[in-house]
């Protein structure tokens, strides 16, 4: 499949983007900055520009089977929302349909799912801008009638892929409120030919 990656520089989307090539997709990475890319992939094509700018993009997202949406501003929530919004135009000029977000567990009907640590200190205090930023970024993802899904992880680490984790769970169901960064993009890449979360929001962490 071609897919076009956007955050596909961050912790999460440069393995997302070395998955995807290891399983034989042909991977667009847009980026702010090139010169973050700094080896040659057979298979991979980097785009520089900006995400806010949906003109821009149109042309870039016309072609792709799918659209990855990894974007991350740290803490400080500006990101996320504003270009998410960005690609969903695009994707509407261009007439792509396939959309995949990477948003985080806590938002929505997962809130539940927290623990008091999570709930309270990290997204009621520490990470505010980012939740809220994440929450606007799901509004705009669910109304934009593309064909989305939604993939909510825990809190990241750095282990290794397994592919033994929980998807989908509820809010009652016990979970380590942790993944590491390889299962996220397994999960992820899962989306590109797995209907069975399509307009639907998967958890994800390990039991």
């Amino acid at each position: 499949m071609k897919v076009i990656v956007f955050g596909g520089t961050g912790s999460v989307g440069q393995l997302i983007v070395d998955q995807a090539l290891q399983q034989g997709h042909e991977v667009t990475v847009f980026t702010r900055d090139a010169s973050a890319v700094t080896d040659a992939e057979p298979g991979r094509t980097v785009v520089e520009g900006d995400v806010f700018d949906a003109a821009a993009l149109a042309p870039v997202v016309a072609g792709q089977d799918a659209v990855v949406v990894a974007l991350g501003a740290g803490s400080r929530g500006e990101v996320r929302a504003r270009g998410t919004a960005a690609v969903i135009a695009a994707m509407q000029a261009a007439g792509v349909r396939r959309l995949i977000v990477q948003s985080t567990l806590g938002v929505g009907d997962s809130r539940g799912n927290l623990t008091f640590f999570w709930k309270y200190l990290m997204f009621g205090a520490l990470l505010r801008k980012a939740y809220a930023d994440h929450v606007a970024q799901e509004r705009l993802t669910r109304a934009s009638g593309l064909d989305w899904t939604i993939v909510r992880p825990a809190a990241f680490t750095d282990g290794p892929r397994t592919g033994d984790y929980l998807r989908g769970f509820g809010p009652d169901e016990r979970s380590s409120v942790k993944i590491s960064r390889a299962d996220v993009a397994e999960f992820v890449l899962q989306q590109l030919t797995d209907t069975t979360w399509l307009h639907r929001t998967p958890a994800q962490a390990y039991a």
